[in-house]
């Protein structure tokens, strides 16, 4: 294997914690690494209490922390507090920018098209999947000296961290999970059925809480379907792009800013009533995956496993008609993408054709080395949310009887964010289930 080249570029104290920020270089395809091979820049930031003196700091045990996504960039903390401040009593905290995000080698539409065809494009995004954010991270470690460190995957650094159990369990102390146990097998079809009827069940919930807000939502789509109403960026709001706003229904700590974003959607104008510039400005930040374009260009490839996505979301929506945008009364999406995201968002716009390339590839890598998953023997905790409209109870309890020695805690007082609501105390929780179990 190759090995990263490695420069800190800058140090820090504030707020009670220190920071140094760290540069990697390593190979774009870790599978042809060599002398020549192309490379990418990989940034992290590492975390320590200041509580903790350079001294001490240097034998505290290392705390990986894999992000939700994909395409999000690390968590920038202003201080230290819920499972970051539980986690800096007794680690060293790093926080990757995932590759392609952050201060790491960026892709997004300024800089893919520096690759040629979307073909080529297409090609190169390949190599931003869980395996190679893994196989960075091991690099990073060897790196920075660790001999092994504990993980902590939320949402889609769950889906990590059971890659990296997959493929280089020996650099693993424990595992921690939380809303993030990916199915290891089958279409991303199943997924998606899931998902639509966890958002149905959501949007019930949620219109029994602010039962006058049906009555908004469904003013706003007629308004909507008869009236032209633009975005800040200058693009559309179609009646879709305002079902987007069911991003609000995934978790606990964000699903009441639903009914403040609604509360203050209509203005009177001369002309009759529009949509008011708060509320747009407010739905450019839900509707445009302009600050995460990767998210909408890798989501569905991260449940491909030899076989193509080909729009999966997309094309069981039909199996839920209660969704299209059409549908009275109208429902609020979850984190579904279609091919419309590439023509009514002009952040996506130049990448439609690469979208498309990826969703028919039907030759991805596998993720997950089920045998090796079978005979786990890294002690590892997963937080399983009954309610979670992102990564559905039933195909999360299926995957952790798949992993040997995998200890659940299923709780329904948490949705999805279940760390922005009480990260110290699930942090705590999956520490001590997974030490407890330590072989």
């Amino acid at each position: 294997m190759a090995e990263a080249v490695h420069r800190i570029h800058a140090r820090h104290e504030f707020r009670g914690m220190r920071t140094v920020e760290h540069y990697f270089t390593v190979p774009l395809d870790h599978s042809a690494a060599g002398r020549d091979a192309e490379t990418i820049t990989v940034f992290a930031r590492e975390y320590v209490a200041a509580g903790h003196t350079p001294e001490e700091a240097e034998n505290l045990p290392w705390l990986l922390f894999l992000q939700g996504g994909p395409g999000g960039r690390g968590n920038r903390f202003g201080s230290l507090g819920g499972w970051s401040k539980a986690a800096a009593k007794d680690f060293r905290i790093l926080m990757l920018d995932q590759r392609g995000t952050g201060l790491s080698t960026p892709a997004d539409r300024n800089t893919l098209p520096l690759r040629g065809t979307a073909r080529d494009q297409a090609a190169y995004l390949e190599h931003f999947r869980a395996d190679s954010i893994v196989a960075d991270a091991e690099l990073i470690r060897k790196a920075l000296g660790i001999p092994y460190w504990t993980i902590y995957g939320q949402s889609y650094g769950g889906f990590c961290a059971l890659t990296y159990l997959s493929f280089a369990p020996e650099a693993l102390r424990e595992v921690l999970i939380t809303g993030g146990l990916a199915p290891l097998t089958g279409p991303a079809d199943d997924v998606y059925r899931a998902t639509f009827q966890r958002v149905a069940a959501r949007n019930a919930e949620y219109f029994s809480w602010y039962p006058e807000d049906r009555e908004i939502v469904e003013r706003i789509a007629g308004h909507l379907r008869a009236t032209a109403e633009q975005l800040p960026d200058g693009s559309p709001l179609t009646v879709e792009r305002f079902q987007m706003a069911g991003a609000f229904l995934g978790g606990n700590t964000r699903v009441d800013s639903l009914h403040y974003l609604l509360e203050d959607a209509f203005v009177e104008t001369p002309g009759g009533p529009r949509l008011s510039d708060s509320f747009l400005d407010q739905m450019q930040g839900v509707a445009s995956r302009r600050s995460n374009p990767l998210y909408a260009l890798m989501h569905e490839s991260i449940y491909g496993q030899g076989q193509a996505t080909d729009w999966a979301a997309w094309r069981v929506l039909d199996e839920y008609p209660e969704f299209r945008p059409d549908a009275t009364p109208l429902l609020l999406t979850g984190e579904m993408v279609y091919p419309w995201y590439f023509e009514q968002d002009p952040a996506l716009q130049p990448l439609r054709d690469v979208a498309g390339l990826l969703a028919a590839k039907s030759d991805w890598k596998p993720l997950y080395d089920m045998a090796r998953l079978a005979r786990n023997r890294v002690p590892a905790a997963a937080a399983v949310y009954a309610d979670d409209i992102y990564v559905d109870r039933k195909l999360s309890l299926e995957t952790a009887s798949a992993v040997r020695g995998l200890q659940v805690w299923e709780t329904g007082d948490f949705h999805h964010d279940g760390i922005a609501d009480d990260g110290e105390g699930i942090f705590a929780r999956l520490l001590g289930m997974a030490r407890s179990g330590r072989r």
